[in-house]
Parts: C-alpha cells; structure tokens; sequence
C-alpha cells in the first residue's frame, strides 16, 4: 500500500471506532495539546462539527480520490452538510488562489508550491493553520500545493486499518487540555478529563468538546425515560427516537404524549413506572418547585429509584435543589447526574443543543449516545451543583443583553431613528449574532410565539441573582434587567418569547 503524505490544510477523510469515515482538515494542534505516543497520526478539525481529534495515518484517505465512495455508503443528512461545507470552502480557496496567482504572475515571481494557507472569517480552523512554509508533516520533499494535490493522491489499493478501536468508540469526545503525560485520544473520557485546582480550593473538570455527528449515532442499549414534554423535552425525545433510541415517555398532560408514540415511544403512567422501568432516567421540567415534586411528590421517581438506576436532571434549577436531588437519588443506590441544556426549541428540534453536566462522570459517559443525539456540544463540569451554577450565569447574561437589546430598539424609535436602521448596522458589528438578528426581526414582525419562555428567563434571573447573594456578588445589570422582565409578566407576557420584554417598554 503507498504510503500517504498529508500536510498542513489537506482535505481527508478520516475514521474513528465505529464511526463512518468523515470529511476533515489536516491542521496544526494547539501549542499545548501533545502528540500521542505511538503510530504516526495527524491532527484533523472535521467539517460540519466542532470535533477535532488525532487521527492515525493509516485511518486517513484524501479527500477526492475517495469522495464518490464515500458518498455511496453515507447517505445521513449531517455527513452531507459536512460534504457541503467541504464543497464551500473548495470554492473558496480555489478562488483565493487564483487571485494571488493573477497578482504574482504580474510581477515575475514564481509561484510557491507551499501548503495554501487560507485565511478567511469562515475558515474551519484559522487559529490552527501553520506558516505556509512549515516541511510536510511526513515527509521532507516538496510537493504540489494543497488544491493541487487535491485530485491526486493514492485511490487504490487503500483499506481502511481493520481493527477497531476499543478503548474509546465515542467519535465525539475529544479534549484540547490533556495532562502532563501524553494521552492517546483513543483512551476513555474518564482518563483524559483534566482535573484543575482552583486557587479557592475547588475543583473543576475542563469542558470535553463532544459535538455530535447525528447521522452516525450508534444508540444505547440502555432503556431510556424521558419525562416533560415541553418546548425542550419535546425536541429532544424526537432526536432521542430518530437515532434509534428506546424511549419511554411521561408528561403531566397525557395528551402531549401520544405524537411519541405515534413515533415509537413507550408511555409510562406516572414518573415511577418510568424510572422503575427504565436504566437512564432524564426529566425537563419548568422550575425549581415542579422538579422537586416530580421526584419526591407521590409516584414521584424516588419510589422508581433501585440501585444502579441513573437519574438525570435536565431541568435549569438552582443549586441547592441539586444538591438535594442528588442525596435523595443516590440515598437509594441511584446514580445521578445534572445536565441542564443551552437553546431554545429550535435547536431542540434541530439536535443542535449545548449541555452542561456535571455529578456522576460514568452515568455522563453511559448516556454520551444520547447527548449526541440532542446536542452539537457537551461539557462535563465536575461535582453536582457546577452546572446549575454556570447555567443560571449563562441564562443571566442572555436575559440582561435580550433587555438591553429591546430597551435600544425602543429608545431608537423614541428618538426618530429607524429601528430597522438600528438592526442592519447592529448586525454589521461586532455584536452581529444569529440570535440578535432573528429576536429583532420578530419584535418589529410583532411575532412573540415562544422559542423560549420569557417566565422562564425571569426564573433563571432570579435564581442567578440569589445565587450572587449567596456568594456575595454584586449584580446590578441583572437586577436592573430582571425588573423589566417582572414588568412584561405583569403585562400578560409570561407566555410569550423573552423578545416579549420589548412589549415592557412600550406600555
């Protein structure tokens, strides 16, 4: 078999585990992210996700010689917007070369046969590219430029390494921040999870980026429980069931539960039979009050509770209601995790949220089929409690810029400006965001359906600036911002979207 010599920027194909080959980018690791011992590998950002992983030679393939074949045998809507993004960036770097050949040709120089360093907004991995005139990766000699070799390359004879890996099949878990010895990216989760000490004394488990790939999921064998089926829970059991999972379903309005089992889902009577009936329990409830009693209430998921039973809370709840949670699960052999989630319905539904879990570490490796399928991201953060902790932050600063986003397009319109002017140059900037954008395109639409409640945002503020209380910081943009907020509600707009605290402005 000849070998393969990959550089800097070369398109590939590369496979991990059980996972299908997935169309990447060779590019340079981070400073601190040491080279695993042993075969020959190099380091791969995968297009269409945040996944980055060292990937052994033998498991790479270039890019084109290989594309067709690849495309025959993966057919999931995932892989094919991550052969899309490749198609993109093509055409992007083709053209970015044909102008620097145009410019360098008028002055007599020769055209460098270097790597081609693209550097542009939407580049895959800009901070990971090397000087173009670092030597090959695996070999000495010069050659072609990487569009050049593009087309090029060895497409026959090529197998893929047929031994599995067996440590680690979860593709989506890598982790920039190793420790001081070398870890391979192949050994688990839980070997390769850095463990810092804080200068307060606590300890803190940095994030694992896990984005999923929702085409290529191999499901659990695990029996999985879901209760609450709100604008949330409703997005993540559907990904839940299209990925193949075993689901049984529990919501308080029964009536929200038979769209899932017109899919496939099972229907539990109360959260007890789910819990006693399922091996991973998740539930996503509205507040601190309904996630307390849907576990200690009666038919509560206490009483479902045996040993090695894994509960999961997905719930954005303060602190102090996990740490209760905790206790009680695990004061009858329960094994607990907390795992709120970052979105709003569309991203829900669209399997795109960002989990943050913490409590358990080996119920958070046993459901990683399942976060895939629900979420780009997952970050495990250490003990019970870190979670509800950064949530109840994120949440704070996401309710505090919606207020002050409103309060500008108000101002704007009191002031004569057009708040449409307002909106095009605001998303021009550098505050220009997907979510900037669509939030005041729906306030001048008039269009509040919910996305995300805004009682929810005005719970999550509340519980974040108790949690300053507590700790003895100050928050006064978030106290400031949570009044408004208490003045839409008081205008009937606890219902509607968190834009709706536009509607506290003007009335």
């Amino acid at each position: 078999m000849a070998a393969v010599h990959l550089r800097i920027g070369d398109l590939v194909w590369g496979k991990l585990g059980r996972y299908p080959p997935w169309p990447g980018k060779v590019v340079s690791p981070p400073k601190d992210l040491k080279k695993p011992r042993g075969k020959k590998c190099h380091f791969v950002k995968f297009f269409g996700t945040e996944d980055h992983a060292w990937i052994k030679v033998e498991q790479l393939k270039p890019y084109h010689p290989h594309k067709e074949e690849m495309i025959k045998i993966n057919k999931g809507k995932r892989f094919q917007q991550a052969v899309d993004a490749v198609e993109d960036y093509l055409k992007k770097a083709k053209g970015k070369e044909q102008n620097s050949e145009g410019k360098g040709d008028s002055k007599g120089k020769k055209a460098s046969n270097k790597p081609l360093k693209i550097l542009e907004e939407d580049d895959e991995d800009l901070s990971a590219l090397k000087d173009p005139s670092e030597k090959d990766l695996t070999d000495s000699d010069p050659e072609p430029s990487a569009l050049e070799r593009l087309g090029a390359g060895p497409g026959s004879g090529f197998k893929w390494e047929s031994s599995p890996v067996k440590d680690d099949p979860h593709f989506h878990h890598f982790l920039l921040s190793q420790s001081e010895k070398p870890a391979s990216s192949m050994e688990p989760i839980s070997k390769r999870l850095k463990i810092i000490e804080e200068v307060t004394g606590s300890t803190s488990i940095q994030a694992a980026d896990s984005t999923a790939i929702n085409g290529s999921i191999t499901p659990t064998d695990k029996r999985i429980g879901f209760l609450g089926l709100g604008l949330m829970g409703s997005g993540i059991v559907s990904n839940l069931l299209k990925m193949g999972h075993v689901v049984t379903v529990w919501n308080r309005t029964a009536e929200k539960c038979d769209l899932f089992i017109q899919e496939g889902a099972r229907l539990g009577r109360t959260p007890a039979e789910v819990a006693s009936m399922c091996d991973i329990t998740f539930s996503c409830v509205s507040d601190p009050k309904a996630a307390r009693d849907l576990v200690l209430g009666p038919s509560g998921v206490l009483q479902g509770i045996r040993p090695g039973k894994c509960y999961i809370e997905m719930s954005t709840v303060d602190p102090e209601t996990i740490t209760e949670l905790s206790q009680v699960i695990t004061s009858r052999g329960g094994r607990f995790l907390e795992a709120p989630v970052a979105g709003s319905q569309q991203l829900s539904n669209d399997g795109m949220l960002v989990i943050l879990a913490a409590g358990d570490r080996t119920v958070y490796e046993d459901c990683s089929s399942c976060f895939q399928a629900m979420g780009k991201t997952s970050f495990f953060l250490g003990e019970a409690g870190n979670a509800a902790r950064m949530m109840l932050i994120l949440n704070m600063v996401q309710g505090s810029f919606m207020a002050t986003i409103a309060e500008g397009l108000t101002l704007a319109q009191a002031t004569g400006q057009s708040q449409q002017t307002f909106l095009d140059i605001l998303c021009q900037g550098q505050m220009a965001s997907t979510f900037v954008d669509q939030k005041c395109q729906n306030i001048l639409q008039g269009n509040f359906k919910p996305d995300y409640y805004l009682k929810h945002i005005q719970k999550d503020l509340r519980l974040a600036i108790s949690m300053g209380d507590m700790a003895n910081h100050p928050t006064p943009m978030a106290a400031a911002a949570n009044e408004v907020y208490k003045r839409a509600k008081a205008l009937d707009q606890s219902d509607n979207d968190i834009s709706a605290v536009y509607r506290a402005y003007i009335h």
